[in-house]
Order: structure tokens, then C-alpha cells, then sequence
């Protein structure tokens, strides 16, 4: 196996574009388990932990420009003010360890459905950035970038530089089952946010689909029910009846299945109850905005 470790972004463009099989590795959190036990053995790993750039993040016009190597300990520590939904997720993510070391990019690129990151990157509308030596760069909404189980739309000159993130105008959530709170693989997870300002409502469903989606009728729904009762403006309590169905709605948007973490109805029923949870909690976060300022 070779080992490539290039020390630049345009070294790392260059070794991607030369090696094609190379599997990129950043935090190693997700690769390594698979080489140790066996599950894979790519011709060569390209190592891209000494290149600056991906361990980066900068404000653009409103827009978080997170690099792809950044850990999910930095999303905590200086980007839960921003990025408070992404924040929630890494918080579950492993032991500190992991924290340490596994990167937002990372679980990007490894595609899995139960990806931790998945949920509130949806929930926010971010874009992924991909770039090679022969294409350039180009933006990819996240909702497209999963393709199937473990698969996304990365080719095989392509490198994840960067996740671009609006930060939602108003609260985000962030909420998981499994068989304990952290160190463990999400049975289902919900990310959800609240964006005033377009009078939006964003979500995202890990773990219980083929790939991460959102549930857009849902959101739907529970947006033009905030509109028609002109609760974007009164910031009244949310009925009870609505964050439920709202839950229901976001429950039939899933496509689960039986597997030894949960079976398929499991997986609906729970992804409905985080859903209502997410957005009273959410909801209630907003209200209290208003009564701070």
C-alpha cells in the first residue's frame, strides 16, 4: 500500500488526480477501522492532514467556509454560536478522542446514512465544494451530494475542500436515538431549523434512508401552517397537534429498514417523535429570543 502525503492543497489535487484509487484520509476515524479489520485495502492512502488550508475556517459574505479537515472539537468549540445545530451533532460524535481527530469532511466523503454531520448540514442548506485539477471547483447542495448507501457524487479526481453554511436566522436542534446518548450509531437522527427570515423551515433524516434526505413536505407543511397563523410574527406556542403532525409527516418522508440496531417501524415512530421535539424545542427557543431582546 502507498502512502502519499502531500503538504499543499495544489500537492493534494496533484496526487488525487494522479492516483485515482488513493482513499483520502484526514482524522482516520472511519478508514482505519475498515483496514484493520480487513473491510478494505486501497492500493494507496492519500494522507491529507498536513495540508493547512483544509484545517481552515473563514466567514464569506454571511456564509461559514468550514475546510473540509476541520474537527468536530473545533465545530464545538468555535463554531456552536454559528453552526449551534452542527454543534449538537458533534457533541454526540464518539469519545473526545474521536472528536479530536474525525473531520466534517471525513463523513462527508465516507457517505454513510448514519453520519452524525448529515442531519443539520441538511437542516441549514449547506453546499459541499469539490475540486480537481481538470474541472476546477464546483458547488454541490447537499441534498444532492449523497447518490446511495455509502456512494456520493465525489469523482475519482476530486477532493472535498470545503462545506459552505448559511447560518439558519433563527434556532437549530439536533437530536438522535441509540443505545446510549454518544459513542454509538445513530438507530435515526433528526437535525431541524428554523430560518425567520425567508419564513423557511429546514430538516434532515439520518439513518433512516438509503442516503441522508430531508423531508421537504414536511417542512413544507409546517412552514405554511406557521404563515397561514401568522406565528412567525406572534411567536405564540406551537399547538401540540401541529409539531405532531408536523412528526408524522417527517416520519413517511423516511425509508428505513431491519437491521440490528432497529427495525423499520422503529425507525418511523422515532424519527416522528424527534421531529416534534426538535421543532417545539426549536420553536421555544424562538419565542425566548424575542423576550431577551
Amino acid at each position: 500500500m502507498e502512502f502519499l502525503q502531500p503538504t499543499s492543497w495544489d500537492e493534494a489535487l496533484a496526487a488525487r488526480a494522479g492516483y485515482p484509487d488513493a482513499v483520502p484520509i484526514a482524522g482516520g476515524t472511519d478508514v482505519m477501522v475498515e483496514i484493520n479489520f480487513d473491510h478494505r485495502r486501497p492500493a494507496a492512502l492519500l494522507d491529507l492532514t498536513r495540508v493547512e488550508q483544509l484545517g481552515e475556517w473563514s466567514m464569506d459574505n454571511g456564509r461559514v467556509r468550514l475546510g473540509a479537515g476541520v474537527s468536530y472539537a473545533r465545530v464545538i468549540t468555535e463554531l456552536g454560536d454559528r453552526l449551534a445545530g452542527l454543534a449538537m451533532a458533534a457533541r454526540t460524535v464518539g469519545s473526545p478522542q474521536i472528536r479530536n481527530r474525525g473531520t466534517v469532511g471525513g463523513n462527508l466523503g465516507a457517505g454513510s446514512p448514519a453520519g452524525d454531520s448529515h442531519p443539520p448540514l441538511l437542516a441549514a442548506g449547506a453546499d459541499v465544494e469539490l475540486v480537481s485539477v481538470a474541472r476546477g471547483a464546483r458547488l454541490v447542495p447537499v441534498e444532492e451530494f449523497y447518490t446511495g448507501v455509502k456512494r456520493t457524487v465525489l469523482a475519482a479526481d476530486e477532493l472535498i475542500s470545503a462545506v459552505l453554511v448559511t447560518p439558519p436566522s433563527g434556532p437549530q436542534q439536533f437530536c438522535k436515538i441509540g443505545t446510549r446518548n454518544a459513542m454509538v450509531i445513530a438507530v435515526t437522527a433528526f437535525g431541524f431549523a428554523l430560518h425567520p427570515d425567508r419564513r423557511a423551515v429546514g430538516t434532515g433524516i439520518g439513518s433512516a434512508a438509503p442516503t441522508p434526505r430531508r423531508a421537504v413536505e414536511a417542512e413544507r407543511f409546517l412552514a405554511g401552517e406557521l404563515e397561514a397563523a401568522g406565528l412567525w410574527d406572534s411567536r405564540a406556542p406551537l399547538p401540540g397537534t401541529l409539531t405532531r403532525e408536523f412528526g408524522a409527516r417527517v416520519g413517511a418522508a423516511a425509508d428505513p429498514i431491519d437491521d440490528v440496531r432497529g427495525s423499520a417501524a422503529y425507525r418511523r415512530h422515532s424519527l416522528a417523535v424527534l421531529a416534534h421535539r426538535a421543532a417545539t424545542w426549536a420553536w421555544n427557543d424562538y419565542r425566548a429570543c424575542r423576550k431577551v431582546a
